[in-house]
């Protein structure tokens, strides 16, 4: 692999193919540049404005369907290793409530899985190892403790046509998996102004 390629060409040529190989649907899963925080608003006078430098985007967050998202993909061109961009996917991957994330220069996957499960935590993948949305869901379900028979209450959509900022869905999915768990009492505790109603 050439060092020249940039970070969107990793992506245009390596990753992407590679995701889709896996079995990964580009319409309802993976989601590129996808918006976690549009940045701070910065007053100057009587006007405001975002701070670009306090804007996040993942590169690509993968979802099991819309509004449950499982990973975080994070980028980087060919002059970086596949590990240089699993701190920032790590930090997506806390933002969002997910425990896999995954980095990529092009030449393979540095994949952490957080639960556990194995007893592996980082492993590198070849392109063509990448897992499959069922692998990915089976392991966040055994993780977060979600009994099979409650699959059609997890699959429920709750806000078609809406996008919700990632504390709003982790709130949502937060109770849902509770629900499924069989919790019968839950206390949801959010700032005013999160969009809790």
């Amino acid at each position: 692999m050439t060092k020249e390629l940039s970070e969107r060409d990793i992506c245009t040529k390596f990753i992407l193919p590679a995701l889709e190989a896996a079995g990964w649907d580009r319409q309802s899963q993976l989601f590129e540049e996808y918006p976690l925080r549009v940045g701070r608003v910065v007053v100057r006078g009587d006007k405001g404005k975002r701070d670009p430098g306090t804007v996040r985007r993942a590169d690509y967050v993968l979802f099991h369907k819309p509004g449950i998202p499982l990973a975080v993909i994070e980028a980087k061109d060919a002059n970086h290793t596949i590990r240089d961009g699993i701190q920032q996917a790590l930090a997506y991957a806390e933002m969002l409530d997910v425990p896999f994330a995954f980095s990529s220069n092009g030449g393979g996957f540095l994949f952490h899985d957080s639960t556990g499960a194995g007893g592996v935590v980082e492993r590198e993948l070849a392109l063509g190892e990448f897992p499959s949305p069922a692998e990915l869901w089976s392991r966040y379900g055994a993780w977060k403790g979600l009994p099979a028979e409650q699959a059609p209450l997890l699959a429920q959509d709750y806000h078609p046509g809406k996008r919700p900022r990632y504390y709003q869905i982790n709130a949502i999915n937060r109770v849902v998996e509770a629900v499924a768990r069989g919790q019968r009492r839950l206390l949801l505790v959010m700032a005013t102004g999160t969009g809790k109603t």
